[in-house]
């Protein structure tokens, strides 16, 4: 796999009409490829023949078998299927929150599922932003505290953004760009459902990640909440060329996506193209 330096990422604005958002690299940009509908763009998420079970007494329940994906960098991938298929179970892996039975994961060049913990942890607070279905925020902290959190648990983190001015004014921006600028001293029990999901988007890009992992990010919001996340989400991938992995049930969703992975009964049963 090429290990390609990251191209820069373009500015965002908010949708309420806030400051950019810049997601700034050393590292060149890129020769201007379409946005995430060509495959020459390289391989930046792999696996290779995941499986995974777990155990219910004595009974071993399977339920990842042989699964190998490609994701290239700059796309929207949905993944879909039924419940219990294993989607969920995937992206944990995929987000080395959970490590396969067999198989191998590969992220950015590197293979990443046989890290020590250690190192497993560091390159998802850095490199990786997971988006839950049920938000995660801290409950005694307010959604700027929860939005700098990546930076108090990770000195590496904190260090990039220099100086605590410097990360805070990061994470004020970003609760701006989701529009959150009016609820920054405001508490998860403070917040509704769309903005506890948007204000987890903005912790989620504190680290400026190469990789955004979502787990069903509108599946316990309603449909104007569950479009005002998506909204955000596409404008993260086509604006800043963000390569964005996300599990779903919504089928207008997926549809709209770069490319979409079915999992049947633990398999990959096709993946294909979306409509973008």
């Amino acid at each position: 796999m090429s290990n390609t330096t990251q191209p820069k990422r373009r500015s965002a604005r908010g949708n309420t009409g806030g400051p950019h958002v810049k997601f700034t690299n050393s590292a060149p940009a890129d020769s201007g490829r379409p946005h995430g509908k060509s495959c020459d763009a390289r391989v930046i998420l792999q696996t290779k023949a995941l499986k995974k079970s777990f155990h219910k007494g004595k009974n071993e329940i399977r339920v990842l078998r042989e699964v190998d994906i490609q994701v290239h960098q700059g796309q929207l991938t949905a993944i879909v299927g039924q419940s219990g298929c294993g989607k969920s179970t995937l992206l944990h892996l995929l987000a080395t929150l959970d490590q396969p039975d067999h198989g191998e994961v590969h992220f950015d060049g590197r293979r990443i599922d046989n890290l020590p913990s250690r190192q497993r942890d560091t390159i998802r607070n850095r490199d990786i932003g997971i988006i839950f279905q049920f938000y995660h925020l801290l409950p005694e902290f307010t959604a700027l505290e929860n939005v700098l959190m990546p930076t108090l648990i990770d000195q590496g983190v904190f260090s990039y953004w220099r100086t605590r001015a410097h990360a805070k004014k990061r994470a004020i921006e970003l609760l701006a760009m989701v529009g959150l600028e009016d609820r920054l001293r405001h508490r998860p029990s403070e917040l509704s459902g769309g903005e506890m999901q948007r204000a987890a988007i903005a912790r989620a890009l504190m680290a400026q990640p190469k990789l955004l992992l979502a787990d069903e990010p509108t599946g316990n919001l309603d449909r104007k909440n569950g479009d005002d996340v998506m909204a955000i989400l596409r404008r993260l991938n086509q604006q800043d060329d963000l390569t964005i992995v996300m599990v779903t049930h919504d089928q207008a969703i997926a549809a709209s996506a770069d490319r979409t992975v079915q999992l049947v009964e633990g398999r990959v049963q096709n993946s294909s193209p979306g409509h973008g």
